[in-house]
């Protein structure tokens, strides 16, 4: 198993997505959801990788000896999540019942105009924050993605959701631009959201203890916020099955303030406090877990504990661990 997540290929394909997507929107949810069953045997059978990791993650989470009902209820809580982005995007919110927790915390962040970093993770769905928009139509939400990572998935969804698609802050991008446009969202009260649980190959790292053995997390995304000094919140959308969604916000940060000749001591400590909260909600939902590759072995190509040069070290936060 690679720990290079980014040389995983793309399950199914445009077609098998576009095929999802006409059924759903055709047929209903609960007929797209007897696609399910087939797309798990599919990725039970074929996909060799993606099973053994699947089987290590929840050997570590579980606490026992993982089989293959466990990893298919695994693969199967990932295809749900992946189905209804078709229905989340297309503005379908009402079919599903969202359980949100610490939402006036991060609206005590947005008020104070500055705006807001979420830093979220691939366990769960990260699309349910889009219940944002209702909460607060008021506040601009701007996610970082890398369209170039799963062009499937990602021309899918930007089909769905135009106006969501042009806001999108595209991570592929420099880095020096990519830093200027999350600067210029969050100036202007923007609330701005972005993975930051894996790795760019080649970018920094910290290693640190992650359901009982070292794993590597990017230290750019809090290089990014000690640079920027806006508020950070966490947020972790948990799917519980069925029609049902635990949205989770937690402050992290009310604006973080690192001075330059203590970042290579503090990052990594910001590191160690988020891990341990993604450790809390991995426990708490651990099917939710959808970093399906070696996520403890070592990437020779990080650079761990260390933050390389504050000025290498900012073109590399604008990578983000989008």
């Amino acid at each position: 198993m690679t720990a290079d997540w980014k040389q995983r290929p793309e399950g199914g394909g445009w077609f098998a997505l576009w095929l999802i997507r006409t059924i759903a929107r055709h047929g209903g949810r609960a007929v797209a959801r007897v696609l399910l069953v087939p797309i798990t045997l599919y990725f039970l059978v074929v996909r060799g990788p993606e099973r053994r990791a699947s089987r290590a993650y929840l050997g570590r989470v579980l606490g026992r000896r993982a089989g293959l009902v466990d990893v298919a209820r695994h693969i199967h809580c990932f295809a749900s999540t992946i189905l209804d982005r078709v229905f989340m995007l297309s503005g379908q919110l009402d079919r599903f019942d969202i359980d949100i927790d610490g939402l006036d915390g991060l609206h005590a962040q947005l008020d104070r105009g500055k705006g807001v970093l979420v830093f979220g993770s691939h366990l769960g769905s990260f699309e349910v924050l889009r219940v944002l928009a209702r909460k607060r139509p008021d506040v601009s939400v701007r996610v970082v993605l890398d369209k170039g990572h799963n062009p499937a998935i990602t021309q899918l969804l930007d089909a769905l959701d135009p106006e969501m698609a042009r806001s999108v802050i595209d991570a592929g991008q420099s880095g020096p631009s990519l830093m200027l446009a999350i600067k210029e969202a969050t100036d202007e009260g923007a609330l701005v959201a972005l993975l930051v649980d894996r790795v760019h190959p080649g970018h920094p790292g910290h290693a640190s203890r992650f359901l009982g053995a070292p794993a590597s997390f990017p230290t750019a995304p809090w290089l990014i916020a000690a640079v920027l000094k806006v508020p950070v919140v966490l947020a972790f959308g948990l799917y519980r099955g069925g029609r049902r969604y635990d949205l989770r916000f937690e402050v992290f940060s009310e604006g973080l303030d690192v001075p330059r000749s203590q970042r290579s001591r503090l990052l990594p400590e910001l590191v160690e406090r988020y891990s341990s909260r993604l450790q809390h909600h991995a426990c708490d939902a651990p099917y939710n877990w959808f970093n399906f590759y070696d996520f403890w072995r070592p990437d020779d190509t990080s650079t761990h504990d260390m933050v390389a040069g504050d000025a290498g070290a900012e073109r590399l936060a604008a990578r983000g661990g989008a």
